[in-house]
């Protein structure tokens, strides 16, 4: 089973709309799919109950912490003949559950929004990712996409420097499209719309979708635990610190960003 984790600590970078739809573009493909939804409001399970009945169906798997205990073993419960699970995490996850994440996890996206402020909290869930999430030790592989993206936006350039920074792969660029919002509100992905209505969104979801068949995207880095795990060095401090704030440069000068 191929487990997929979508995962940022700040809310409202777009998970639930990645998760449902890269579930559906597996279902679409008659691949046995499942998604597992940690976060309390429960928007993943909502859009799988809105589901119309001529489309393949996908498992959905409660993973909020009951108040018992045995309820949610059957919550959590996941055919046995599923091929892919996509994880759909909560907003604020860290500590045990970031660690509970990482473990089940083949592949982690993590998707951010284009402002400061979410750019500066995703550095630090990175950080925090590495250090005490477990993602150090784990094989999962790890990726950033740029979400809810507007062609126009001049913070665009910033977040791309960002992700440049921390040398993980940045494997696409997803629109704030309307066609996401009119698919969620059906219970369907971009990839069960009109084709010709929805060739820009499926364009843009195509190279995660690489990715995760094993395709190495053209901007690949080293691996970014080696710059916020060894401090030793003066050059791996300046490292730490552009995770921690993407306007710090290497030599020490804060950038002007947009």
């Amino acid at each position: 089973m191929r487990t997929i984790l979508v995962i940022n600590s700040k809310g409202g970078s777009g998970k639930t709309t990645l998760t449902t739809n890269l579930a559906s573009y597996y279902a679409s493909k008659k691949v046995k799919t499942a998604i597992m939804d940690y976060d309390p409001q429960g928007s993943s399970l909502q859009w799988l109950r809105m589901r119309p009945g001529h489309v393949e169906k996908i498992h959905g798997a409660n993973a909020v912490p009951p108040k018992t205990a045995p309820m949610r073993s059957v919550q959590t419960w996941v055919p046995s003949e599923t091929e892919v699970l996509i994880i759909d995490a909560p907003a604020g996850a860290k500590g045990l559950l970031l660690q509970e994440l990482v473990r089940k996890s083949q592949y982690i996206v993590i998707p951010v929004a284009p402002s400061p402020i979410d750019i500066h909290a995703t550095a630090d869930f990175i950080k925090e990712l590495f250090l005490f999430g477990g993602a150090r030790n784990s094989k999962a592989k790890i990726a950033v996409v740029a979400n809810r993206v507007r062609s126009a936006s001049l913070i665009y350039g910033s977040l791309e420097r960002f992700l440049t920074a921390l040398k993980l792969p940045f494997l696409t660029s997803i629109s704030d499209s309307e066609n996401y919002l009119h698919a969620a509100e059906k219970g369907l992905g971009v990839f069960e719309m009109d084709e010709a209505t929805t060739v820009a969104e499926r364009r843009e979801l195509m190279p995660i979708l690489k990715w995760l068949d094993g395709h190495v995207p053209n901007r690949f880095g080293s691996r970014v635990e080696d710059k916020v795990v060894s401090l030793e060095s003066s050059r791996k401090l300046a490292a730490f610190r552009m995770i921690e704030d993407p306007t710090f440069s290497s030599t020490g000068r804060f950038k002007n960003y947009p």
